[in-house]
C-alpha cells in the first residue's frame, strides 16, 4: 500500500526551503526513495505550507526518515519554519486521475 506523509510548516522564506529542496534533490538523485512530491500553500492562511511526500509503502517511508540526507533536510525544515512540523502519516486508500 502506497504512504504519503504530509509536512505542514509556516515561513515567510520559502526561497530557502526551495533551495534546500533542490539541493536535496541532486544530493539525493540515484538513491531516492520517495516519488512523488508536492508543495502547495495555503490560500487563506499566510505563508502556511504543506509538503506531500509519496512512497510505495509505509516502510519505504520509514526507511527514507532514517537516512542522513533526509534528516539535515528536516532540520533546515524546522530550522526556517515559524511554528513547530506537524506530520500526518497517511496510507493512500485510492487515487484517481481525473
Amino acid at each position: 500500500m502506497k504512504f504519503a506523509q504530509i509536512i505542514e510548516f509556516k515561513t515567510s522564506r520559502i526561497d530557502d526551503f526551495n533551495a534546500n529542496l533542490d539541493a536535496w534533490i541532486a544530493r539525493t538523485e540515484g538513491t531516492r526513495i520517495p516519488h512523488h512530491a508536492v508543495l502547495s500553500r495555503d490560500r487563506d492562511a499566510n505563508d502556511r505550507y504543506l509538503l506531500m511526500v509519496e512512497f510505495d509503502s509505509y516502510d519505504k517511508g520509514m526507511e527514507n526518515s532514517s537516512r542522513p540526507a533526509t534528516s539535515e533536510f528536516a532540520a533546515v525544515l524546522a530550522e526556517i519554519s515559524e511554528e513547530p512540523l506537524a506530520f500526518r502519516n497517511l496510507d493512500v486508500i485510492r487515487e484517481e486521475d481525473l
